[in-house]
């Protein structure tokens, strides 16, 4: 087998066409290789990422909307356009595919299912600006508009569940039948004169402190601990998951992972969930080590008009993750009566 001379001293066999310069500059390295180890590269993928290249005849976009103040927020909406919709909101630093179980359930259980990726996360744009749960609940109404959802089923996980009610109430009337809140943020995580039973503030200067020293080995904490609940004596661990959790976060940028802990620890839901007219779930772990049941949904159940709790024994945070099958049948018989 003859060789060819490659970039850095490196042989390549010559059956290798070599990728020059500019296409590696230029962003196309990643297509440039699978192109010579004859893979298929995802087009539309590489178009997405790289605005300057023209997406190729035939090649779908992406599909996103453009937000009030110019944020590309990207979704996906599977399934037929006439059916019911279940709308997905993630939690922090996460991104849609983080609903991958629930999605696939729905789907194919004859739902439109939808989700979107938080401005900042996964493949929204990196914005510098507008980290906050106003922000989050008018780019999820953009999509809602964009897409003209009625009578739509919306489920929160987290920072999700506020961003959830917070669209419910500022902007869904008219688009939401139902409710559901997943290991959800609300009323206020922060310890505060009013909610004496929340976190310290050191808690949350701690992840600000771990994310801006090391990003990617914080992302890699998280998971493999308290989020999946792998910490615990005699825990099934995923590596899969893990792996998984530190890639969407990774995705996303620093920037709204940092802001975001301000958002989804300080934020008060309390008057949210009193002005929440439609019917809610309330699901929660009592072994969540992130979002601690005791301060967040035994507190948003009552403060909830059409309010139902559901307590996990034993269930970690991410349990939408760890105990899809059962999640997905108690949110389908709640999407059902």
């Amino acid at each position: 087998m003859t060789e060819s001379d490659a970039p850095g001293g490196a042989r390549l066999p010559e059956q290798f066409p070599l990728v020059s310069r500019r296409t590696v500059l230029g962003g196309g390295a990643t297509a440039a290789l699978a192109a010579a180890l004859g893979l298929d590269f995802p087009a539309a993928a590489f178009a997405a990422s790289n605005p300057s290249v023209s997406t190729p005849h035939g090649v779908q976009p992406m599909p996103s909307v453009t937000t009030k103040d110019g944020v590309e927020i990207f979704y996906k909406d599977w399934g037929p356009k006439t059916a019911q919709p279940i709308v997905f909101h993630h939690g922090w630093p996460l991104s849609s595919d983080d609903w991958d179980a629930q999605l696939l359930f729905f789907v194919n259980n004859g739902y439109r299912v939808v989700a979107h990726d938080r401005r900042g996360h996964g493949r929204s744009t990196q914005v510098s600006d507008g980290h906050d749960m106003d922000h989050y609940a008018a780019d999820a109404a953009a999509v809602m508009d964009h897409l003209d959802l009625k009578n739509a089923v919306h489920i929160g996980h987290s920072t999700g569940g506020g961003e959830a009610l917070h669209y419910t109430v500022k902007h869904g009337k008219a688009r939401v039948a139902k409710l559901v809140l997943i290991g959800a943020v609300p009323p206020i995580m922060l310890k505060t004169e009013s909610n004496p039973g929340g976190l310290p503030m050191e808690v949350f200067d701690g992840f600000r402190k771990a994310l801006a020293a090391n990003r990617a080995q914080f992302f890699l904490d998280v998971p493999t601990g308290p989020f999946y609940g792998f910490n615990r004596p005699g825990a099934q661990v995923s590596q899969g998951a893990i792996w998984n959790w530190w890639r969407q976060g990774m995705t996303g940028g620093a920037k709204a992972h940092y802001d975001g802990i301000k958002a989804f620890s300080e934020t008060d839901f309390t008057a949210d969930l009193k002005a929440c007219e439609v019917p809610t779930l309330v699901m929660h772990g009592d072994d969540d080590q992130i979002v601690p049941i005791a301060d967040s949904a035994l507190l948003s159940a009552k403060l909830l008009k059409h309010g139902t709790l559901k307590v996990y024994p034993g269930y970690p945070h991410g349990m939408c993750t760890t105990h899809a099958d059962v999640i997905n049948a108690d949110l389908l018989a709640f999407i059902k009566a």
